[in-house]
């Protein structure tokens, strides 16, 4: 029993900490920074070709680059865009709250503006469209034709003074031009020399217009005309305005989502977390009765930590860090179940109700700590790792841990002594059987064999579909998602794609907005696709766009295996050293990829693709499945220098009843959490959800009929721990 005045400072601490959380998250909308795919907006990673510069004027052309890109960026109005430099020539560009196409076409565009004469030489033409291009020259594509240009240009974007967007004749859309001092006179020059010629307009090596030289032209003003839209007009300017790039750019991934989807995941969010905490504190109350009181109050504050937590490391809350915070709503209840179930344990050996309470966190606190902290592993390897809305999970799930820790070990004991000062004599509950005695490591060997044919079997179906089994996340391609009003049947969608040429591409439809379409390339259309289905339906607007480069899945996909092999490298050393065994350590980590490998398994045959979402849940069941393995570790710590003289068969098998209740309480309140995402997480936490279900259950089987008996298969000896 805590001391009056240590429980008084204990009441402080706590009061302090809620109290301070609770003006420190609110107003929510003000103080959590919301991820892009929540709030919507632009997530694009480009890559500058620093190749044809030296090395020692690299860092400028970098910097120089970044400027002109927020140049281009602030044309929109857009605050809190942010920009930074990823290794040596990435930039990553993120743009809160703006999903417009124009916007990555500007980022990408060098900005070379150059002005070339057109040869009125028609057998050179025919020439140079026979592949024999006259040296000097170069064979250019316009409209529907060919034409051939001079290399050198007769002014470049170096002579340019400023531009503006404008009209032409007809009232199209136009870019007006004005020239500096210097590009005045050759501006002049050219057109008085060669009236009645073409003078070609080109941007980064594209003819955009070629007009004719009517007259000369000595007010140094000209006009781009040509076929294109008032944005297309606005993104040309922008990007004369701001200078030619000092490096060229290539977008390795662009994720865009719209406001309509991002405000869809939040209420989904949302109610998820509603169902989950719901349904776990309708059992917590049930079946613990006042313990689910004082598990509750653990629970909501958890949730207020994890947020104040967010806004004091300036984290930022994304859809999958949302589910984090389910999940850890699921896996927070672990830590009271543990030290609700060894005050069980005391009380059932007849201690009075201050010493099993004492006792009761003391015996669980260890366990606790060891747990979570095998979580944290995973999480910590998942934030090094993962990028955008992966850290996001990473971040939530860390606080959730630390959170998680602190409200079952100091906020319950304190409440508990609170309860005793006040005299409580009894600590009900209620129980599903009673203290069983089951022989569980004899089955050890028809569970292995059940194991080793359900992992074959999955390999097998794994490796059959290996060609479609990974997403873009790490093959590349591109994914588009729009809302079709009125919602269109499948089949007059696909026919119209058809119809232009892109009857290859993949078209579905998802059913978290209705007229939702889903279409999936191996190459960027969205520009194409965009436009056909704007002149064929009555209102199209954007969800989401995604598209990563082959490079850049090629290497998420490194980093993926990578942070599973770290996170198992790293549970594995840590279990060794707190169990001063590596036999313990070698039969959990094998546990470990028996589950990751039967999740996978079933994967393949659900037909779910394998995206960072699905690795991040992958990591997570690495975490899970390791706290109910070294729950069991612990106990047969516990008892087996009071049972020396037992065999290990025999202390494994008292562990495992002994541990059998929490194990059956947790595994059903995590899962109810997850069912939950499933049913109302919409369609992006689907698959996410799913891989949890099927590793959930996997790891509390492995942790019971598979990395505990395996212990014998690597001693023969008794067991003597300290």
């Amino acid at each position: 029993m805590i001391k009056r005045v240590d429980l008084k400072l204990r009441l402080l601490v706590i009061l302090g900490l809620v109290v301070f959380s609770i003006f420190y998250v609110f107003p929510f909308e003000k103080n959590i920074n919301l991820g892009l795919d929540l709030k919507g907006g632009m997530y694009v990673l480009l890559r500058a070709d620093t190749s044809a510069i030296p090395s020692d004027k690299r860092g400028a052309a970098m910097s120089g680059t970044i400027e002109k890109i927020r140049n281009r960026v602030d044309d929109y109005g857009v605050k809190e865009i942010s920009m930074q430099v990823q290794g040596k020539d990435s930039i990553l560009v993120q743009v809160p709250g703006v999903v417009d196409r124009t916007i990555v076409d500007k980022l990408k565009k060098v900005g070379k503006l150059e002005f070339k004469l057109v040869e009125e030489d028609s057998d050179k033409l025919i020439a140079a469209s026979d592949g024999n291009v006259p040296q000097g020259y170069e064979l250019k594509k316009f409209r529907d034709s060919s034409i051939l240009i001079n290399n050198e240009p007769s002014l470049t974007g170096a002579d340019l003074s400023e531009s503006h967007t404008g009209v032409d004749s007809l009232g199209l859309s136009a870019v007006d031009l004005w020239l500096s001092g210097e590009g005045r006179k050759k501006f002049s020059k050219v057109t008085q020399d060669n009236v009645g010629r073409q003078l070609a307009i080109l941007l980064d090596d594209k003819v955009i217009s070629a007009p004719n030289i009517s007259e000369p032209i000595t007010g140094g003003q000209a006009k781009i005309t040509g076929n294109f839209s008032s944005d297309e007009a606005k993104a040309m300017v922008s990007v004369l305005n701001s200078g030619a790039l000092p490096v060229p750019l290539v977008v390795e991934e662009e994720r865009s989502v719209g406001p309509l989807l991002g405000s869809d995941s939040i209420e989904r969010g949302i109610k998820s977390i509603i169902l989950g905490a719901g349904t776990v504190i309708a059992f917590m109350l049930i079946y613990y009765l006042l313990g689910g009181i004082i598990a509750v109050i653990c629970i909501v504050l958890d949730l207020l930590f994890i947020i104040a937590g967010l806004h004091l490391f300036r984290g930022t809350l994304t859809l999958p860090g949302i589910a984090g915070m389910i999940l850890t709503l699921g896996m927070a209840v672990d830590a009271n179940v543990l030290i609700f179930e060894r005050i069980r344990e005391e009380l059932n050996a007849k201690k009075p109700l201050s010493i099993a309470v004492k006792n009761g966190f003391d015996k669980a606190k260890r366990t606790i700590i060891d747990a979570n902290i095998t979580t944290l592993i995973a999480a910590v390897f998942l934030f090094i790792f993962g990028t955008g809305p992966i850290r996001g999970f990473a971040t939530t799930l860390s606080l959730g841990i630390i959170a998680s820790i602190f409200t079952a070990v100091f906020v319950g004991r304190t409440i508990f002594s609170c309860l005793l000062e006040l005299k409580i004599k009894k600590f009900p509950m209620l129980r599903l059987f009673q203290t069983s005695n089951i022989n569980f490591v004899k089955l050890r060997n028809i569970c292995i064999i059940i194991s080793l044919i359900v992992i074959i079997v999955g390999m097998v179906k794994f490796y059959s579909r290996i060609d479609n089994i990974y997403g873009i996340d790490f093959k590349g391609g591109q994914i588009l998602e729009y809302k079709l009003t009125p919602s269109p049947d499948i089949e007059n969608v696909r026919a119209v794609l058809s119809a232009n040429d892109y009857g290859d591409v993949a078209i579905q439809e998802f059913n978290d907005i209705d007229g939702g379409i889903m279409i999936r390339s191996k190459s960027d259309i969205v520009d194409n696709i965009s436009r056909i289905l704007r002149s064929k339906f009555d209102q199209v607007e954007d969800l989401k766009v995604t598209t990563v480069g082959p490079a850049v899945g090629k290497a998420l996909k490194h980093k993926a295996y990578l942070a599973i092999f770290l996170s198992l490298i790293g549970i594995l050393f840590y279990v060794a050293i707190r169990f001063k065994h590596f036999d313990f350590a070698f039969a959990a980590v094998i546990a470990l990829f028996h589950d990751v490998i039967i999740s996978l398994g079933f994967l393949a045959f659900f037909g779910y693709e394998i995206n960072l979402l699905i690795i991040t849940a992958l990591l997570t069941i690495a975490g899970y499945s390791i706290n109910d393995t070294i729950v069991i570790y612990d106990r047969i710590r516990e008892i087996s220098p009071r049972f020396h003289k037992l065999s290990l068969r025999e202390i494994i098998n008292m562990a495992l009843n002994g541990t059998l209740s929490r194990t059956i309480v947790t595994s059903l309140t995590t899962i109810l959490v997850v069912i939950a995402m499933y049913l109302l997480g919409g369609q992006a936490l689907k698959g996410f959800a799913f891989t949890l279900l099927v590793g959930f259950l996997a790891g509390t089987y492995s942790s019971i009929y598979i990395a505990s008996p395996l212990v014998l298969l690597f001693r023969k000896s008794h067991l003597h721990t300290k």
